[in-house]
């Protein structure tokens, strides 16, 4: 059954089907949603999965966006006389699946709120009155009858430190909230079509779940000791059947790749104060575009022989702060403690403020640690209003900057290493010299790139290889525009010697360099040969960089008989 709201627009639907026995699904479709969480763009929209197992006893697992309210409810209450609810699963407590919960109890108070110790905490702190709970652990298993046996999985950090999996084995049914997820909004209930949801599959991996690579091999583990998954009702986009054992893979691997590096960066921070989980969830997205392993930890119901180990294994250590009073504020103090006590001369430190209100502040606690001889990774970021888009873009340039800090002395290894007669051979191939701008909100971005060829003539396109490690990488993801500037020969060093300059994160890239706006907002380069907007279509994913194609859009030359500015390369293993 599908109910559309705005049908002309098709912005918000719903969907309910059965996807297994006595098992439904109640879809939220948010067609037209283009960013979420800490600012990463949607290219295709977002659902939120909420789903009804009826037992003798009847569950329901997670809820939806607070505004999908009314639509939501109406079909709850179709499907099911809501005090027939007896348990209310919570895999996690992040509004966009949670946010219907207090509806929910108000139309079912009978129902006992299942979920993990912290996630119960958690909704104590959201709810504000007394409900029934069942805190639950790994392994413990809750019979619904009919077969319906749920048993949970503890799945910490993914991507919230409450995070659990429910596995029914009646059906073989696996409900993983986030886990497994994609932002990527469809009529297609199922996974029919790999090919189509590849990009975002992947994607969400990279924005939600690398940051946290160790958690995801711990809970892939603890997974195996489940019968055989022969779903996974997940909690964003379509739900998997045609591709699980293939998809839920993808994340083994991808995890081994992003932990097999040598240093690490520890991201301490406090997950339901302020804004502490969303900056410092784009600090570390930042850090893991440089392939440095990255491991965040909640500093709320840490159990503090862990804490120890992570601090002493980083290579960084970054924190973001605490409140400065009440209970929140001494179990975090606890923590920095244990962290203070574990460290070494050798590390790097970074802080950033929550934004919560009652932050403690930076400079004592940075004292202490440079006390202790560690270095101080980058400079304190320090937040004097609501986190925008420019924020969080700063916090993930600042990941970056970081973990090309930490991966610099092996990348001069490896160019010293490969200048081979191969090496020289492919530095042959030339290129031309152009200047990347962009622009989305209060968010601008410059990059440098000379591997740029003319890919299609109808319509005109472009594809540019970009590495996975520029800031700029962010701005243009599909649906973004950007400008690609041409530059003339023998009139382009001012411009590359500007663009080439390492720029401190936040920076304001274009401060001194002439500009006028493409009509998308980006900046065209005033002194450019000729510019080209452009609208990425698709994005290729290579080993170190991604192949962005591009639609040419519109474009202009300043100088007719002027020829484009060419770059030669001695070696063909780095720039």
């Amino acid at each position: 059954m599908v109910a559309t709201l705005n049908p002309p627009e098709k912005r918000l639907t719903t969907q309910t089907a059965q996807i297994a026995a006595d098992t439904t699904t109640i879809r939220s479709l948010d067609w037209d949603r283009d960013r979420f969480d800490i600012e990463f763009g949607l290219q295709n929209g977002t659902t939120y999965n909420s789903f009804l197992i009826r037992g003798d006893k009847v569950a329901l697992v997670d809820t939806s966006h607070e505004k999908f309210r009314q639509q939501y409810l109406d079909l709850l209450t179709g499907l099911i006389d809501p005090i027939q609810i007896d348990y209310l699963v919570i895999s996690h407590t992040e509004p966009d699946h949670s946010g219907l919960v207090k509806d929910v109890l108000a139309l079912a108070p009978q129902a006992v709120v299942v979920g993990s110790k912290v996630a119960i905490q958690f909704l104590e702190g959201f709810l504000h009155q007394p409900f029934e709970r069942l805190v639950v652990k790994n392994g413990d298993q809750l019979d619904l009858g009919k077969g319906h046996v749920l048993e949970f999985v503890n799945a910490p950090n993914l991507h919230w430190p409450d995070t659990i999996l429910t596995y029914d084995w009646g059906t073989q049914t696996l409900f993983t909230c986030d886990v497994f997820g994609m932002h990527y909004c469809s009529d297609a209930l199922w996974d029919e079509n790999l090919g189509d949801i590849e990009p975002d599959y992947r994607f969400y991996y990279e924005c939600l779940m690398a940051p946290n690579a160790r958690s995801v091999l711990s809970a892939l583990k603890r997974m195996g000791n489940l019968g055989e998954v022969a779903q996974v009702a997940n909690g964003h986009g379509p739900l998997l059947r045609h591709n699980v054992a293939e998809l839920i893979n993808r994340y083994r691997v991808w995890s081994q790749e992003q932990t097999k590096g040598e240093k690490l960066v520890a991201v301490f921070y406090v997950s339901d104060y302020g804004y502490s989980d969303r900056l410092s969830q784009a600090i570390a997205h930042g850090i893991t575009k440089t392939e440095i392993a990255v491991e965040m930890m909640d500093m709320l119901g840490v159990d503090q022989q862990e804490a120890r180990e992570l601090a002493e294994r980083a290579s960084a250590i970054i924190i973001g702060m605490p409140p400065s009073s009440g209970e929140k504020a001494q179990e975090a103090s606890t923590v920095i403690s244990t962290i203070l006590a574990s460290v070494g001369d050798k590390q790097l430190v970074g802080f950033f403020e929550s934004y919560g209100g009652d932050d403690e502040p930076i400079d004592p606690l940075l004292t202490q640690f440079r006390n202790q001889g560690l270095t101080k990774a980058f400079t304190s970021i320090r937040i004097k209003e609501t986190p925008n888009e420019a924020t969080y873009q700063l916090c993930e340039e600042t990941g970056t900057d970081l973990g090309q800090l930490l991966s610099r002395e092996k990348s001069i290894k490896q160019r010293k290493s490969l200048d081979s007669e191969l090496d020289k051979a492919i530095g042959r191939i030339s290129g031309g010299l152009y200047i990347i701008t962009a622009q989305k909100g209060d968010v601008k971005g410059a990059m440098l790139a000379s591997w740029v060829a003319q890919a299609s003539f109808e319509p005109l396109g472009v594809s540019i290889a970009v590495a996975k490690d520029r800031a700029i990488e962010s701005l243009m993801q599909v649906g973004d525009r950007f400008v690609l500037n041409i530059l003339e020969e023998g009139n382009y060093q001012p411009l590359m010697k500007h663009f080439l300059k390492r720029f401190k994160p936040g920076e304001d890239r274009f401060e001194g360099v002439k500009t006028q706006p493409a009509t998308d907002g980006s900046p065209i380069l005033t002194d450019a040969l000729a510019y080209l907007e452009c609208e990425v279509v698709s994005r290729m994913d290579a080993p170190d960089h991604w192949i962005v194609y591009s639609r040419v859009n519109g474009g202009r030359v300043s100088k007719a008989d002027a020829l484009t500015a060419v770059h030669h390369r001695k070696v063909g293993n780095y720039y």
